[in-house]
């Protein structure tokens, strides 16, 4: 039986070995994490991580061909195929600092592998890495092999997107695998390429040379992230002329060569991946003497970050210019529906907003526990990827933030309401109770495009929806933003 360890019990190790062990009975698979509360929710009924469809394939294969084990050196020992899934944070400190992937934990995994191995392996970067990280582990493993070991690294970037990963793993669009153009090399690729074709299509299998691989997870995150900034900016002048963002993105997803996708003009982009991964590629960039690549791709991060203060300006500016002792309803804070990730979540930044002029935030949301929202709210950026700069916070640190499991009581007696996240139940809400419970003028701010405004506003609510014409009371009120 071939063995698979994967180094990383989070979002992307999980599933992602559930899937394998899935479709691949044949294989052993088992995932290492030096965290025992986070293993122990693994082998548990309650997961630690939120995704639909991830607990029937857990259930379907656990202790079956599927195992959760804090005993990692034991594991990576035995492995025939090695992935390594650990954070690759940005660097909040010395050279690259704010910008460049913090690489530590990797080499930290790669020295373990190094140690403890007895037998020949391959080593897979599941993590997204910069271009010619496979070239450094390369080095330390084989500075620190004194036993004849072989080692083949190969670069197996993933491309799931939260809230759809199961899917995305079932019937991936492509799966992209790198290696060197050796001997071994080939023989590496062939080998994980056989695994992923228990299930997926021979013509969806890419392979690449190692730079290719590691390159294209950082280009196709930036792409993305692109299309929704492109959106953003434009809806932005849509508010100016009176232009609906709606009907141009509609318009522009027509053309073949452009598509639908990714053309939804909302409060931002978050997750992991855009902003970190794209703060990467900027690095890369400036240290190959770039800076005029390096400058377009920051463009992409600065206009997400003007969208966050956009929406928070419009807030303010409609409340007669100031929020202070007002409760504002926040419903969503995950970055996006269908999961319970927070990280670079737009609504810390809208709360932060906020919470600089005064407000009372009630927050809700279906999958974010009070905790994680007070623990994200209390870091500086980039923090979220570095447990050990976490400081614990006082209670009267978040006196003006409560947390609510009801949109109900979020929004009862609140001035106005904030549409932060694009979670189906926000479309099915009562809102003529909302509005019947609510402080006057009742003031409703879309952030995804996701509530029939003219609906609202037949009820009664004076409504901002990203991108729309504006409601006549707040082009009235409006200051420049």
């Amino acid at each position: 039986m071939v063995k698979i360890c994967c180094i990383g019990a989070g979002y992307v190790g999980g599933p992602t070995m559930a899937m394998i062990a899935l479709k691949c009975p044949d294989i052993q698979v088992v995932v290492v994490d030096i965290s025992k509360p986070r293993i122990a929710a693994w082998n548990s009924a309650d997961l630690p991580i939120y995704e639909p469809g991830l607990d029937e394939v857990v259930k379907a294969c656990r202790d079956k061909n599927l195992f959760f084990s804090t005993d990692v050196e034991k594991h990576v020992a035995e492995a025939d195929i090695v992935f390594v899934s650990v954070n690759t944070p940005t660097k909040t400190r010395g050279l690259g600092a704010g910008k460049a992937a913090d690489l530590t934990y990797w080499e930290s995994a790669a020295r373990m592998i190094a140690d403890v191995s007895k037998s020949d392996k391959i080593v897979v970067e599941k993590s997204t890495v910069p271009v010619k990280t496979a070239e450094a582990i390369e080095k330390i493993l084989t500075h620190n092999n004194d036993k004849g070991i072989n080692f083949q690294i190969l670069s197996n970037p993933e491309f799931l997107a939260e809230g759809t990963a199961i899917e995305d793993l079932a019937k991936p669009d492509r799966v992209l695998i790198g290696g060197r153009e050796t001997p071994g090399g080939r023989k590496a690729v062939e080998a994980l390429k056989a695994v992923y074709a228990h299930w997926v299509p021979e013509d969806r299998i890419l392979t690449t040379n190692l730079w290719s691989a590691e390159l294209s997870k950082l280009a196709a995150n930036a792409f993305l992230a692109q299309r929704i900034s492109s959106i953003n900016a434009m809806s932005a002048l849509c508010e100016s002329t009176g232009a609906n963002v709606s009907e141009v993105a509609y318009a522009v997803g027509k053309d073949s060569r452009i598509g639908p996708k990714f053309l939804n003009a909302s409060v931002g982009f978050g997750g992991s991946c855009f902003q970190k991964d794209i703060l990467n590629l900027v690095y890369i960039c400036e240290c190959n003497g770039l800076p005029e690549v390096a400058n377009y791709w920051k463009q992409v991060v600065q206009i997400n970050d003007y969208q966050k203060t956009r929406f928070v300006k419009r807030v303010v500016s409609s409340m007669f210019n100031t929020v202070s002792g007002k409760k504002i309803a926040i419903l969503g804070f995950a970055f996006k529906k269908d999961t319970g990730d927070t990280r670079e979540t737009p609504a810390i930044d809208v709360c932060h907003g906020l919470l600089g002029d005064k407000a009372l935030l009630s927050i809700y949301d279906p999958q974010v526990t009070e905790d994680q929202m007070k623990r994200d709210l209390a870091m500086n950026k980039f923090d979220w990827d570095h447990p050990q700069h976490l400081q614990p916070q006082s209670p009267t640190a978040f006196k003006q933030v409560s947390v609510v499991w009801d949109a109900y009581e979020a929004t009862k007696d609140a001035h106005g309401v904030c549409i932060i996240t694009e979670w189906d139940e926000f479309k099915k809400l009562d809102y003529q109770r909302i509005y019947d419970n609510m402080q006057k003028p009742a003031f409703i701010f879309d952030g995804r495009n996701v509530l029939d405004v003219e609906a609202l506003r037949k009820i009664g609510f004076v409504v901002y929806s990203i991108g729309k014409p504006l409601d006549p009371w707040v082009k009235d009120l409006q200051v420049s933003i």
